[in-house]
């Protein structure tokens, strides 16, 4: 089997408008296409980081809350590479967006930070390695 990229991660979100202004305003990804399928009572929209598709936002009527502390098995968290955590971390917290504390990852020497979507996803910028272009 050859696989030859990640094409979309699928998020269902609680409150789509909230989600989508934190997508779309806060991480500055954009919209490919929104759609409203009114059967399901549910959005599912399409976003770019870049000219890149990334992520599938889907919201449906009530859907459970996403299990945190243990940690369940599935989908950890969405991690974004940024070129400097410093400026990052600065940008979210302008934005109002409340993170941890930036560590510094023990085997690539690479700092990263997390912080949360509107649901709660854990959500992660992680630097760029310095010899990367």
């Amino acid at each position: 089997m050859k696989l030859n990229k990640v094409h979309h991660i699928a998020v269902i979100c609680s409150d789509y408008e909230r989600s989508l202004d934190f997508y779309t305003n806060i991480l500055g990804l954009r919209i490919l296409s929104e759609n409203y399928r009114k059967e399901r009572q549910s959005y599912k929209t399409d976003l770019a980081l870049g000219e890149e598709y990334v992520i599938e936002l889907f919201s449906f009527p009530d859907p459970p809350r996403r299990l945190t502390h243990p940690e369940a098995a599935g989908l950890r968290h969405l991690a974004f590479e940024v070129d400097n955590i410093d400026e990052a971390v600065d940008e979210l917290e302008a934005k109002g967006v409340a993170h941890e504390e930036i560590r510094t990852d023990e085997y690539s020497g690479r700092r990263f930070v997390f912080f949360k979507d509107p649901d709660g996803l854990p959500i992660e910028f992680y630097e760029k390695a310095l010899d990367e272009n």
